[in-house]
C-alpha cells in the first residue's frame, strides 16, 4: 500500500471517529455477518457507531487524538466501538454490546479487547460500571448537598437546644406565676 493511499485511509478514518474519544474495542470473529449487521443497526439508533480497523492506522489515527500507549489492544481483527452523541456515555456503550454479546453467548471468540475513556485504558467489566454524565453530576451534587445540609445542621443545631431551653424555662415561669395568681381557697 503506498504513503498516499494510507494517508488519505487514516484522513477518512480520523474524520469518521470525529470528536470520539471514549470507545470500545472488539474482536468479533466467528460472528455471522448477519449478526454483525443487526447489531450495527441496533446501535446506530442509539448513536453508537462500529468500525472495523486496520490496527496500525488505528494505532497512529488514536495517537493523533492523543491517544496513546493502547497498541496491546489491537492485535487481531478489531472493532471500534464509540457514540456519536455527546450524552451517551462509554458506560452505555458498553451495556448495549454486553447485551449482545449475551444473545451471542454461544460464539466463544467474541471478546472486548478493552475500553477507553478520557484517555485510559480500562476492562470492558469496569467500562460498563462507569456512571453516565449525569448520575456522575448526580453524585457530586449530592454529595455537596450531604456535607452543606451537615454543616447547616450543626450550625443551627446549638441554636435550637438554646432556644428550647429558654423556652422551657419560661414556660416554668409562666406556671409559676399564674399558681401565685390564682387566690387561695377559702377556709369554711
Amino acid at each position: 500500500m503506498s504513503k498516499q493511499i494510507k494517508q488519505m485511509e487514516m484522513a477518512a478514518l480520523a474524520s469518521t471517529l470525529g470528536e470520539a474519544r471514549d470507545m470500545v474495542l472488539l474482536n468479533l470473529t466467528g460472528l455471522p455477518a448477519q449478526a454483525e449487521n443487526q447489531m450495527r443497526l441496533a446501535l446506530r439508533k442509539k448513536n453508537i457507531r462500529m468500525h472495523h480497523v486496520k490496527n496500525s492506522l488505528a494505532i497512529k489515527v488514536l495517537a493523533e487524538k492523543g491517544l496513546t500507549g493502547f497498541d496491546t489492544y489491537f492485535t487481531g481483527p478489531t472493532v471500534l466501538v464509540w457514540s456519536t452523541a455527546p450524552d451517551v456515555a462509554i458506560s452505555t456503550v458498553s451495556k448495549e454490546i454486553d447485551v449482545f454479546f449475551q444473545k451471542h453467548r454461544t460464539i466463544k471468540s467474541l471478546a472486548a479487547k478493552a475500553a477507553i475513556t478520557d484517555g485510559a485504558a480500562v476492562t470492558f467489566e469496569d467500562a460498563k460500571s462507569l456512571p453516565t454524565r449525569e448520575e456522575a453530576i448526580g453524585a457530586v451534587v449530592a454529595a455537596l448537598l450531604g456535607a452543606g445540609g451537615n454543616l447547616v445542621a450543626a450550625l443551627v443545631g446549638p441554636g435550637r437546644k438554646l432556644a428550647g431551653a429558654i423556652k422551657s424555662i419560661e414556660d416554668k415561669q409562666s406556671e409559676g406565676q399564674s399558681e401565685s395568681t390564682e387566690p387561695a381557697p377559702a377556709s369554711a
